[in-house]
């Protein structure tokens, strides 16, 4: 076919055929296993020689739908508990198709007015969701992981600036290491943050107060206390039980000292939305930067994060100013967003984000957040009314910590036992539910935050669990 040039007159067609794909998808989507080994074998499909005329747009697309809807992971669908994954609500998917229609480069005001002014609403509306201060400033970013990514560089920037240094500018040379605490919740995501920002990944101190990682504050009071100006991470949400770091408690030593409060949010922010769950957030809006993601319990597709910072002037700061002619000055009468963020070249992602929120409202989302918890509770119930499943935590919002148990085995037998569990489970693929470690012991911990996701869903994970746990151990 050659140059696109000459199939213009293909696009709607194309996008046709994607919409017709689109109903029986979605209708078959609830039912669906997450993940059908059978048309495992369609991804060589994808493969080959790079054509040199190529197919044509249409016979491109339909060969990519004919292999994607037999051949994804369907973690958009209910049963997906593996990771802290969402689904994409009804507005923010089509939104994203509108976002890749318009492809506006949402960089900067002069490239997309209406990008960016979709940005500053919904960014506005997060912050009333969340209860944090209107004076905040804030960016969309790609992932909670860039979302610390752009917190924690601020961070950097202050620390800097108590040092007499602009590191923007000229580097981490001749400074000391910046310190950083966090408790044993402390994610990977702002490891790999901190590794990226030349902090390094293992520089977190941890200070925990018992195996399962709970901020030890006595600790954190006396290492404040000597380091000089550092950085703390707080952990709204931890991923293995669910649990919350005392963010209010947290704020109160920082403020004793010359430190900077960081909280990782990625999932635990939404807590804030209901009164059943609130309380886990307080504290929140008294930190210096939050970073959270949308493609988690917002139930926006990926990519989707957002950062906010308290001195609004430090995003502009520590991303800003690149010293590039042709650009504009990031102090320009119009916010351009990639002086505010790690990115350049950003995406409409504020689109499906503001569907969402316009279509489902504070309630909607809200009851979102007390119906995954509901269902939490559930699994939890199940899992303590069954004699061969063990929970190895309370409930807390959607995350259900707890291995199969059966009476008779030792420790390193279970811990076996449940690693195979796991395995099997995501190999059988009606449910996604793998592995941790919790305390020393092997568990399962699914996550439920799929706006699809039903008690039958809930249900069906435990019989499975049970089946394939009593092939395993011979029961």
């Amino acid at each position: 076919m050659g140059d696109p040039l000459h199939a213009a007159d293909d696009a709607v067609e194309a996008l046709g055929m994607v919409d017709r794909a689109a109903r029986p998808y979605l209708d078959a989507l609830p039912h669906l296993p997450v993940r059908d080994a059978t048309h495992a074998h369609l991804l060589d499909d994808l493969d080959g020689p790079l054509p040199e005329d190529g197919d044509g747009t249409l016979t491109a697309v339909a060969e990519l739908l004919r292999i994607g809807t037999k051949a994804a992971t369907h973690s958009s669908g209910p049963r997906f508990f593996h990771f802290v994954v969402g689904g994409a609500t009804p507005a923010a998917q089509a939104a994203d198709w509108i976002t890749s229609l318009l492809d506006q480069p949402a960089g900067l005001w002069l490239t997309s007015p209406l990008a960016t002014r979709a940005e500053t609403v919904v960014l506005r509306w997060l912050k009333e969701l969340f209860g944090l201060p209107a004076s905040h400033g804030g960016v969309l970013t790609p992932s909670a992981t860039f979302a610390n990514l752009t917190g924690l560089a601020c961070a950097r920037f202050d620390w800097g600036r108590k040092h007499g240094v602009d590191v923007t500018a000229d580097g981490l040379a001749g400074l000391p290491r910046m310190p950083v605490f966090s408790s044993g919740y402390v994610h990977a995501s702002s490891r790999k943050a901190l590794q990226l920002l030349g902090v390094g990944r293992d520089h977190v101190r941890t200070l925990s107060r018992d195996d399962a990682g709970r901020i030890d504050l006595e600790a954190l009071d006396r290492e404040l206390g000597t380091s000089g100006p550092a950085v703390v991470i707080a952990n709204a949400g931890e991923v293995n039980a669910g649990d919350f770091d005392p963010v209010d408690a947290i704020a109160d030593v920082v403020a004793r000292h010359d430190a900077w409060l960081h909280v990782d949010g990625a999932f635990g922010l939404f807590a804030a939305l209901s009164p059943r769950t609130a309380h886990l957030t307080a504290g929140v809006d008294r930190a210096d930067s939050v970073a959270a993601d949308g493609h988690k319990w917002l139930n926006v597709p990926y990519e989707s994060g957002f950062a906010f910072v308290r001195e609004a002037g430090l995003l502009g700061r520590a991303f800003g100013g690149w010293n590039a002619p042709y650009l504009p000055e990031p102090d320009d009468e119009f916010v351009n967003y990639n002086n505010l963020g790690p990115e350049s070249s950003r995406r409409a992602r504020a689109f499906p984000i503001w569907a969402t929120l316009r279509a489902y409202g504070r309630a909607g989302h809200r009851a979102m957040v007390e119906r995954h918890q509901d269902l939490a509770r559930r699994l939890g119930d199940a899992v303590e009314a069954d004699p061969d499943l063990e929970s190895l935590a309370p409930v807390t919002v959607f995350v259900v910590c707890f291995r199969y148990a059966p009476a008779g085995l030792s420790e390193p037998e279970l811990d076996d036992l449940n690693r195979r569990l796991g395995a099997e489970l995501l190999d059988d693929g009606r449910v996604y539910a793998g592995t941790t470690v919790y305390r020393g012991r092997v568990a399962l911990r699914p996550a439920i935050v799929n706006w699809r996701t039903t008690a039958d869903n809930i249900d069906l994970l435990v019989r499975t669990v049970k089946e394939i746990g009593a092939r395993l151990s011979g029961r």
